[in-house]
């Protein structure tokens, strides 16, 4: 491929051809915008607007406009956006993904497209990972759009609905991926539109891209309520599981393998998949310890899946690495970036298995609400654009998914950091003694580095080591993340030595001599300068606060003393050699340790970069464990004895490539299923929202009274020509109590001869209508029309959480249609839309039953009249509405219901308790 690259040129090279002659139109204005005064250069943002109003287009108008941004930015920042930054706007704003590499001033970028975008009045997303990024970002970049006369808002965690609705009202707002995905939801909850927060969604700039986009799209955002289920089994069965003796292999390669497991082994640890399987042995001694006699029997489906998300727990999921215990809380820990992920729970019950695990409180199993996945939710948007310094891996993935391409642009200086070749050593123990030796080394001549480990139980390792051996030295990682901004800012000055998870650094750049901005910053607070403060004065808008000018004042002083004193020390850590990047063990995905290595060498700097890796790292001995072994056999190499070989860098990238196509799949595999649902939560969501917007639903009500007799009758009377197959007792018994008396449709033989199923359902529609009528003439239309959208969403909200918990309950099971050669993706599909069909006669049969039933209070209680069938005691009005004694009285989901019409409790009245 390079080789074709080289005579033909590669996609990005001939993109950037095309945009080379947009980029110097903006740079052709520099000079004429440079003489504009500021009331000038804020007037041409109204200009714009204008000019958008009478049928230019954004593309029209984008030199100009970048030209005006682009000079605004230096007069508020001090910051001129470079031509690759302009090259970067210029891709985010044609919808596609900029890859730029870590310190060419992505954030800037974001910042010229969001105002291009801004103009046309729909909103710009800017989409960040975290609440501090978005919150440093709307502050440090709304400085400039606020001068241009634009709005910025920040979403944050924590904030109120009116906070929230002011916020998605500006023209950029900046928030995490959460964030806006619970808000997207939660808007499709609502019973109001008044009490919808966001606008339909427009553009989104998604930063760090790969980390949203791919990371994050195997996890679905799923809104929760509190489920009835009991959590006692969680704590049995995990006693029960910490009896049993497991087994741990790479990876189950044959069914020899298998049976000979079976008997040595209770469950089975495949490291490879990150499973546990129970054993043949296993279950035998569950079938003793709950005294059972067969596990598999359907009837105990619900011991089996508390058994394997027990084993799981205990087996696959460890302490410090996938999760942490803090404040008697699981608290999941992201396997990309390291941060611990707040109020996310692992579903199907294993979150419960590891609190059970780690004898902490077991929360109720949750009921799911609303959900979606990453991928579709940003495909909800009319425009999707991205960043990051790292997306050519995922170059396909990006475009099979999200119709997105990805273009790299060139840096603004040539990257002359030193990449070393790996380090490799025969075991775990000779590679952390020359781990040791390396931070000496740089420390002893003041040599910045910064250790990358892929966990916090190998960075607190590390620091146990560094400590016995005296060496000064900062711990970054889930468990100490609170000053995480300023730990990595500073982690390039002369002498630093920084360990860190995969979460250090993204979108904080690491400045060679330390960051003056972040010194001066701890230094007002030293001084108790209140933070809001602080906030205030480093930014740039006109304030007549005394307390702000006054520390506005300190900040520029304080920051002008660091600023020397950091150019002056950075001039030292470059003769040092720069900062020195030290990767601990490879990451599953290339794109991760690519990030780590871009943390030096930004903007032209010095810096090094080298892995050091043993055979005994989980990712080479599981995937790629049996050729190294052979080779360091080969090699006879000794423990403190590292090697380089291009092979071996080949069989490293080997084995990643392989998890990164075995976890590409995965998500594909997610999206597959989710599409499914994708297509049912549109239509759902589409009418819900026409309902929301004041659509008059009268007529489509009658309609759904019409259809709902006629097809309740033709289920009931099959054919005309044949009456004796006509179960009119079965229909008169659907429709008693809601509908009908007991004295209606009650035919003498001779009468029945004569009457049609036609006859039936005009007689029946015609009832419902005048019953309706009736409610309308004594409540009034402007109740009833208010009635029919409140009931129709309460309806429709009840029968959807029902039918995600269903589809749910589908795709548990789904798999096994493999062994019938059957594709699951299309068998799901297909059920799935059965599923959903039979969901939308149930909401039509629930919404007509209610609005023909419902009463509402005037003042008083209403007096409930008692309308029972024969031999039906305890019955109650047909209204949902029960007497003293059928209310005292529990009434069990198959018992019949007591309104009298015949049906259980669970699929009448009682569906809506």
């Amino acid at each position: 491929m390079g080789f074709i690259n080289r005579i033909f040129g590669s996609y990005s090279s001939k993109e950037l051809a095309r945009i080379e002659p947009i980029k110097n139109k903006v740079l052709a204005l520099d000079e004429e915008y440079q003489q504009l005064s500021d009331a000038e250069l804020k007037a041409k943002t109204q200009e714009f607007k204008d000019r958008l109003e009478i049928g230019e287009t954004l593309d029209t108008i984008l030199p100009e406009a970048l030209a005006t941004v682009r000079e605004a930015a230096d007069r508020v920042l001090g910051k001129k956006p470079y031509p690759v930054q302009i090259i970067g706007a210029i891709v985010l704003h044609q919808g596609r993904i900029a890859e730029m590499k870590t310190g060419e001033g992505k954030t800037l970028v974001a910042c010229v497209a969001s105002y291009l975008n801004a103009l046309s009045g729909k909103g710009v997303h800017v989409v960040t990972v975290n609440d501090y990024l978005a919150k440093t970002q709307a502050e440090e970049m709304g400085k400039v759009l606020r001068f241009l006369g634009l709005t910025v808002g920040c979403i944050l965690h924590g904030l109120n609905n009116d906070q929230r609705r002011a916020a998605y009202n500006c023209d950029v707002t900046y928030g995490t991926n959460n964030e806006l995905g619970f808000d997207y939801l939660r808007d499709n909850m609502v019973i109001h539109k008044e009490e919808r927060v966001q606008r339909a969604p427009n553009f989104a700039i998604v930063d760090e891209v790969d980390s949203i986009l791919i990371d994050e799209a195997r996890t679905p955002l799923i809104i929760s309520g509190r489920g009835d289920k009991s959590t006692e089994l969680y704590s049995i069965v995990d006693r029960f599981a910490k009896t049993l003796t497991p087994t741990t292999v790479v990876e189950i390669d044959d069914k020899e393998d298998q049976d000979e497991i079976n008997d040595t082994a209770d469950y089975i640890i495949d490291e490879k998949a990150k499973t546990a399987t129970i054993t043949q042995r296993g279950v035998k001694k569950a079938e003793e310890a709950f005294n059972i006699e067969n596990l598999m029997d359907p009837d105990n489906m619900t011991l089996l899946h508390h058994i394997n998300q027990a084993i799981k727990a205990n087996g696959v999921m460890k302490n410090d690495i996938d999760y942490v215990v803090k404040d008697g809380e699981v608290i999941i820990v992201d396997e990309f970036t390291g941060r611990l992920m707040q109020g996310r729970r692992f579903n199907d019950g294993l979150h419960q298995a590891i609190e059970a695990k780690e004898g902490v409180k077991i929360a109720r199993e949750s009921k799911t609400l609303a959900t979606i996945t990453f991928q579709n939710f940003f495909r909800l948007y009319t425009k999707l654009s991205g960043m990051t310094g790292t997306a050519m891996t995922e170059e396909d993935e990006f475009k099979e998914i999200y119709k997105l391409d990805v273009i790299s642009i060139p840096t603004n200086k040539p990257v002359i950091r030193i990449d070393h070749n790996d380090q490799v050593y025969s075991t775990e123990k000779g590679k952390y003694l020359a781990i040791i030796d390396k931070i000496v080394e740089c420390n002893q001549k003041g040599q910045p580095i910064l250790v990358g480990t892929i966990s916090i139980e190998k960075s607190e390792l590390l620091s146990a080591m560094l400590k016995r051996k005296g060496i000064k030295h900062e711990v970054l990682n889930a468990k100490h993340h609170a000053k995480e901004a300023e730990i990595v800012a500073q982690a390039g000055k002369f002498g630093a030595v920084t360990i860190a998870t995969n979460m250090a650094g993204r979108g904080t750049d690491i400045m060679l001599g330390g960051n003056a901005e972040f010194l001066a910053k701890a230094e007002m607070r030293k001084r108790e300068i209140p933070e809001e403060i602080i906030t205030e004065a480093i930014g740039y808008a006109d304030t007549d606060n005394q307390e702000v000018l006054e520390a506005r004042k300190v900040y520029r002083e304080l920051y002008d003393k660091f600023n020397a004193e950091v150019k002056e020390k950075a001039v030292a850590v470059k003769e040092a050699g720069g900062l020195y990047i030290l990767g601990t063990e490879r990451h599953e995905s290339r794109r991760i340790d690519n990030q780590l290595r871009g943390r030096s060498g930004r903007q032209g700097d010095e810096g090094e970069s080298c892995f050091f890796l043993s055979v005994e790292d989980d990712l080479m001995r599981i995937f790629a464990g049996e050729r190294l072994e052979n080779m360091m056999k080969t090699l006879n190499v000794e423990e403190t004895m590292p090697i380089e070989s291009k092979l071996l860098t080949r069989i490293i990238e080997s084995s990643q490539k392989k998890v990164e196509g075995r976890n590409f799949s995965i998500r594909k595999n997610v999206l597959n299923y989710d599409d499914v649902m994708n297509t049912q939560r549109e239509i759902i969501y589409k009418q819900r929202s026409q309902v929301l917007d004041g659509e008059d639903l009268h007529e489509s009500i009658m309609n759904m009274m019409e259809e709902l007799v006629k097809t309740t009758v033709n289920n009931y009377l099959i054919d005309d020509d044949i009456k004796d197959d006509w179960n009119i007792i079965g229909l008169k018994d659907y429709f008693l109590g809601w509908l009908i008396g007991p004295e209606d449709l009650t035919f003498e033989e001779d009468e029945l001869e004569s009457v049609t199923k036609n006859d039936i359902i005009e007689a029946l529609t015609n009832k419902a209508k005048e019953i309706y009528q009736a409610k309308e003439d004594e409540y009034g239309s402007t109740i009833i029309r208010e009635l029919e959208r409140v009931i129709l969403l309460k309806v429709v909200d009840t029968k959807w959480m029902a039918h995600i918990d269903d589809m749910d309950e589908l795709k548990k099971g789904i798999g096994l249609r493999a062994f019938g050669q059957k594709n699951p993706v299309i068998e799901y599909r297909y059920e799935g839309f059965e599923m959903f069909d039979a969901m939308v006669d149930s909401i039509r049969e629930d919404t007509v039953r209610m609005l023909l039933t419902v009463k509402l209070q005037k003042n008083a209680m209403p007096q409930r009249e008692q309308v029972q069938k024969p031999d039906a005691p305890n019955a109650g009005s047909g209204d949902g509405s029960f007497t003293e004694e059928a209310r005292s009285k529990k009434i069990g989901d198959n018992d019949p219901c007591p309104c009298g019409s015949g049906k259980k409790y669970k699929k009448c009245c009682g569906m809506n308790k």
